[in-house]
């Protein structure tokens, strides 16, 4: 059986994809228990060690460090018992006792978490398969579907938010008082440490460990991206943790949680109105329950669209109410870009080409909106049965008007204005020029 060592330094010689599976597979039916056990330990974002700085070793060998030792110190580190000058004393004394190769090639990668191998856990678990103890959890969250793509979706009873313009964070928080912080990828983010501090003063709060999730916001963009993995000369103090979702970290690592997204929202929340004199960093995303069935539920919507747009939020959250928090992307979240509706006279209707040939292509709409005359083609929104229903009748609804939704208003040139990505929403009235 190969040591761990020789095998990370043979996937790193070699570029081919199909021969690195094979070679793990190999050593799965070796049963090299160790190589997989730190492999875990490299590749499972959820394992973090709190240590910065790991030195390669330049010096000559030393007797060797055997596996259970090392893995009995690492404990230390896991469990945050190890930490600042003990930890690095503490590294530097395992360095001094492995040799070059064990080192360099093995216990320093696992503790960098990076196995400089084209090696990831998905590489793993594909060559695995038969070997479930083998096996690495893959970090993932729950994403939202585009709104667009499943507007049969949007309907019913949904939790509305704002879409934050932010960077999207994990926390896991445990009760003992450690508290790690992650990217949507697993990424470990160290440049926060004044928001885990908060967070770390009510961590026993929890009976169990807890994933919050939600997104780092900051005064700009730009310059928060600047800071999330940045190494020093860190400046992130100004940014603010948003939260809009609970789960415990046993069910966020299964990759499902039954509870609803109510009882989440409402957990979260309870736990935020304890605390929230000392979270000077921390806030919850707010939420309203809407049924976009009724005209009253439509009406909450443009409200909360149009307070979106004048925020200056990336978009809207649609969230289902009686949803599971699913660690993949699911139609139970939904994301909507701000939009504007304005009304506007039908000029004239225009024929489609290829297969919109013998239909409405597109509707030429004009009016005023905000004392800014609009002058646009809406060839977007329509069904094919929209279509050939207006081409049939297209003489008869000049004049009419048409709600057009749209991302924004746009100025030309020329100082008219225009629309950015204007579709259908529908037709207003009864008789031409009639809003209602």
């Amino acid at each position: 059986m190969m040591h761990p060592w020789q095998v990370i330094s043979f996937l790193e010689g070699d570029s081919s994809r199909l021969v690195k599976e094979e070679m793990i597979k190999r050593q799965a039916q070796a049963k090299n228990d160790v190589f997989f056990e730190g492999c875990k330990l490299a590749l499972d974002k959820l394992i973090t060690f709190g240590l910065k700085q790991i030195d390669e070793k330049n010096d000559e060998d030393g007797p060797g460090l055997d596996w259970d030792s090392f893995s009995l110190i690492i404990t230390g580190f896991v469990n945050r018992q190890l930490t600042g000058n003990l930890a690095r004393d503490t590294v530097q004394n395992m360095m001094k006792t492995a040799t070059k190769e064990q080192w360099n090639n093995w216990y320093r990668r696992i503790l960098i978490k990076d196995l400089r191998c084209g090696v990831s856990e998905k590489t793993i678990n594909k060559a695995v398969k038969g070997h479930p103890d083998y096996m690495v959890p893959v970090f993932t969250c729950q994403l939202a579907h585009d709104s667009a793509n499943h507007e049969g979706k949007v309907s019913g009873k949904k939790l509305i938010e704002v879409k934050l313009d932010g960077v999207r964070v994990l926390t896991v928080v445990y009760p003992d008082g450690r508290v790690d912080q992650f990217s949507r990828n697993g990424k470990e983010l160290l440049n926060f440490e004044h928001v885990k501090q908060q967070i770390a003063m009510f961590a026993k709060k929890f009976k169990e460990p807890v994933v919050l999730d939600g997104e780092i916001m900051s005064n700009s963009f730009q310059d928060l991206m600047k800071q999330v993995h940045r190494k020093d000369n860190v400046e992130a103090n100004d940014a603010v943790l948003y939260l809009f979702d609970i789960i415990p970290l046993d069910d966020f690592e299964k990759g499902v949680w039954t509870n609803t997204q109510i009882s989440r929202s409402r957990w979260l929340k309870d736990w935020y109105e304890e605390c929230s004199s000392l979270l000077f960093n921390v806030n919850i995303v707010g939420q309203e329950l809407v049924d976009l069935d009724t005209p009253e539920g439509d009406k909450k919507l443009q409200e909360i669209n149009k307070r979106a747009i004048a925020g200056g939020y990336e978009g809207i959250m649609m969230k289902d109410p009686n949803a599971p928090y699913e660690c993949k992307r699911s139609v139970a979240w939904l994301k909507l870009k701000p939009f504007i509706e304005v009304s506007l006279e039908v000029i004239r209707c225009e024929e489609g080409t290829g297969r919109n040939a013998g239909r409405l292509g597109a509707v030429v709409c004009s009016g005023v909106d905000d004392d800014r005359r609009i002058d646009v083609n809406v060839g977007s929104g329509f069904s094919d049965s929209d279509r050939a229903n207006i081409w049939a009748s297209r003489d008869s609804i000049t004049g009419d008007i048409m709600e057009v939704r749209a991302d924004a208003v746009t100025k030309n040139q020329d100082g008219t204005y225009s629309l950015r990505f204007p579709r259908f929403k529908c037709f207003r009235g009864f008789e031409h020029g009639e809003k209602i």
